[in-house]
């Protein structure tokens, strides 16, 4: 990862390149070294094997020589203290989210990507000839798979200027709307024609459009178009008149906001659901992800950082679901103007070392290809 990557918890704590950052005792406020040392171990042996652990297996794991019953007490003293919790009885600790937050601001380690990986990201990626929601679906497929999670690629609609607007005719009073953006990037709908249409009137009704452009957005377009209908001074036939209304209506609803959002990989978050109230929590989850209010939060949580950022539980607003974090960051372009958003959404002990340089570089070549 390069030297500028800043790492941020759901407070914009930043973190520096690699390392334990900073040593235990800032980080952790009011505990001391001992405390500290005893909650980062727990947190990792929790992010391996998702259980709980006990005193004796814990001193096993310490760097210092400490009896489990000095172990136990201090366990003791995080659990009143709100860091750690007992799932049962006689069990061990497991962290509590505010553990975890504190773990993950100033304690976790991370490595960087071998150049081979950064390759294999790029290659994957930039593949040519390949449409903008194809480019995206395989940048959250990658990072399903690489992080074991589900992933969120999400690109806002561009607002930039049009270069050429064509219909084609599809056949059974349906035609195909291509738009060409003055970046390159086309966009295709398809639209109902007025039955006994001639194949003339698509032409006229893109030559209308095209000799509009010089430059516009589709919203200034559609606004000029608007005022013209609306003082019947298009000097289109009513065929035409109508394709065009609704060529420009397939782009009408959208407005701030919209964009493209693909979710791969939900499958993971079922592994291992058998309550039927944990499984409907995570349906949910889903039902929200697929919402354009949902959509607008991803991208203003990503445009509050420069980097990534890890959001544990409900911190981020976006879902209440307890047990699950949210690593997210923004895809920006050579302008540092934010073109989309990517993360991931997993268990709270996805591993966080691994996804945090994956999703920084992956949002790096996604900014480039969106700019």
């Amino acid at each position: 990862m390069r030297e500028d990557t800043t790492i941020s918890g759901s407070h914009d704590k930043p973190f520096r390149e690699s390392g334990l950052l900073p040593g235990p005792g800032a980080l952790a406020g009011n505990l001391n070294s001992r405390s500290a040392t005893i909650l980062r171990e727990l947190v990792e042996h929790y992010l391996e094997t998702g259980g709980p652990v006990g005193s004796r297996t814990l001193a096993h794991r310490l760097p210092m020589g400490l009896s489990p019953a000095t172990v136990r007490n201090i366990m003791a003293d995080l659990t009143e203290a709100g860091f750690l919790f007992s799932p049962h009885t006689s069990a061990g600790r497991l962290p509590t989210e505010k553990g975890l937050r504190l773990f993950v601001d100033g304690m976790l380690q991370f490595g960087s990507l071998t150049e081979s990986e950064r390759e294999s990201i790029a290659t994957s990626l930039e593949a040519r000839g390949r449409s903008l929601e194809d480019t995206l679906a395989e940048a959250s497929t990658m990072l399903s798979g690489l992080s074991q999670a589900a992933s969120l690629v999400f690109a806002p609609k561009a607002d930039g200027t049009v270069r050429h607007i064509e219909f084609v005719a599809l056949g059974g009073n349906r035609a195909l709307v291509i738009l060409v953006g003055s970046d390159g990037q086309v966009e295709n709908r398809v639209i109902e024609t007025p039955a006994g249409m001639p194949p003339s009137t698509l032409s006229e009704a893109a030559n209308y459009l095209n000799a509009r452009l010089a430059g516009r957005t589709l919203a200034e377009l559609r606004t000029q178009v608007d005022q013209e209908m609306a003082a019947d001074q298009t000097a289109l036939d009513q065929l035409a008149t109508a394709v065009v209304a609704s060529g420009l209506a397939t782009w009408s609803d959208e407005g701030r906001g919209g964009g493209t959002l693909i979710i791969r990989g939900q499958g993971h978050l079922l592994t291992d659901v058998t309550e039927i109230e944990r499984l409907s929590t995570i349906q949910m989850l889903f039902e929200r992800l697929e919402k354009q209010d949902a959509m607008l939060r991803l991208l203003e949580l990503a445009e509050d950082s420069d980097g990534v950022r890890i959001f544990i539980g409900a911190e981020s607003g976006l879902f209440g679901v307890s047990g699950m974090s949210m690593v997210v960051a923004p895809a920006r372009n050579e302008s540092n103007r934010i073109v989309g958003a990517i993360g991931v959404i997993g268990p709270t002990r996805i591993n966080y070392g691994r996804i945090i340089p994956v999703i920084d570089y992956t949002a790096r070549i996604i900014g480039q290809i969106l700019g």
